[in-house]
């Protein structure tokens, strides 16, 4: 655990509008400042909470070293100076993610809000399961500055969704983003995270982060033996303690197409990324899922999260292994290579249209893009319905 924290407290809302609040606190204290600056991490709900608190997201790209994307510190500090110090709100960073990144260098970003007396947000949404994050964290807080870090309850209490413990290192400032808290809400998340510890006990919560440590050195050996076989390549991302890439050998809706297979056969965990484009509120993110502008080849993500049992891996392993293994010899019908825009084929940007730091203004909705998206849906093939009714009638056997 953050054994340097000094208070914490559980919020009843999800991880983004737990950061939100803590955004919407900080402008209690810098009322001029209107500038976030996030290091880059594809999660919908972390870029919305700097939208719904009103402020100016400044997105600083990662860096790729070798398979790894990292957090491109230089930048970071060129933004500020080029912003100015007082008219950033803080510097939002992120420890456990998706690979193929990695955490965020937790510790420099500290030193550098404090050598600019800039707020430090850390989404930590995950990284209560991980040892390593936790040692970011109380490192950060030794040599820097961390206001506050969020932490998502179902993600590492096995709890139901719906609650958020935000964190800090001075008392009276979490006690104060406490009482920001406007209203009253349902009491079944502080109920069920409760209920779950007094259950697990210190004891039980230390066996559950052991025996995720095991799973994920052995669900990344059967990857790369899998990888072997159908000569793929798995991502070497040595700071991500938790998930593991694997490249597809596919690309577009092809390599999108694996998602779905996996999916019908009960694997909801897994993420297949393809090169893609996405807009939210009018930002346009290229390459989005893969967390950089930067293209990978196709690749599917894996985690090894809090909960998960051995054989559960050797399970996912099999049906991961029939799929490839259908998707090599069958004739896919799938359009190969097509890039997405929200579900729609990709465009380039207009000509002219200013884009910054991998961020563009806000954009128009092209007209009638509802209705093309609708008309160019495509239709399931014969060889597809076949295979789902074939799953429909195969009983007291894994779905492969």
């Amino acid at each position: 655990g953050v054994s340097r924290v000094k208070q914490c407290f559980l919020v009843p809302t999800a991880t983004g509008m737990a950061l939100t609040l803590s955004l919407l606190y900080f402008r209690k204290k810098r009322p001029e400042a209107k500038y976030v600056i996030w290091s880059r991490i594809d999660q919908k709900s972390c870029f919305k909470s700097i939208l719904t608190a009103g402020f100016i997201p400044i997105i600083i790209q990662l860096e790729r070293v070798g398979d790894e994307l990292r957090t491109n510190l230089e930048a970071i500090k060129a933004r500020i100076e080029e912003l100015g110090p007082a008219s950033v709100l803080c510097i939002f960073s992120t420890t456990s993610c998706f690979a193929p990144r990695a955490h965020d260098n937790i510790p420099e970003i500290a030193q550098i809000c404090k050598d600019y007396s800039i707020p430090h947000l850390v989404n930590n949404a995950y990284g209560v399961q991980s040892s390593k994050c936790c040692y970011l964290i109380d490192e950060a807080a030794r040599v820097g500055r961390v206001d506050l870090f969020v932490q998502s309850t179902d993600k590492n209490y096995l709890v139901p969704v719906g609650g958020a413990v935000i964190a800090g290192f001075d008392r009276q400032l979490v006690a104060e983003v406490s009482k920001s808290y406007p209203g009253r809400a349902s009491g079944s998340p502080t109920v069920d995270l409760f209920v779950t510890l007094l259950s697990m006990g210190a004891s039980g919560f230390k066996t559950l982060l052991s025996r995720r440590k095991n799973n994920f050195v052995k669900l990344k050996d059967q990857l790369m033996h899998l990888a072997d076989r159908f000569k793929l390549h798995v991502l070497e991302t040595k700071n991500n303690t938790i998930s593991i890439a694997m490249t597809v050998g596919k690309e577009g809706r092809s390599a999108t197409h694996l998602g779905s297979m996996l999916f019908t056969r009960g694997v909801s965990g897994t993420r297949v990324v393809a090169r893609s484009v996405k807009e939210i509120e009018g930002y346009r993110f290229e390459g989005w899922g893969g967390h950089t502008n930067q293209p990978f080849p196709a690749y599917l993500t894996a985690a090894a999260a809090m909960g998960m049992e051995e054989e559960e891996i050797d399970i996912f392993i099999k049906r991961l292994a029939k799929v490839m293994e259908k998707a090599k010899s069958e004739e896919n019908d799938v359009p190969n290579g097509v890039e997405e825009v929200n579900g729609q084929a990709a465009t380039q940007p207009q000509q002219g249209q200013p884009q910054r730091e991998g961020l563009s203004l806000p954009v128009e909705p092209r007209p009638g893009s509802s209705q093309a998206h609708q008309q160019s849906r495509p239709g399931s093939s014969q060889a597809q319905l076949d295979d789902v009714q074939q799953l429909e009638t195969r009983t007291g056997e894994l779905m492969v």
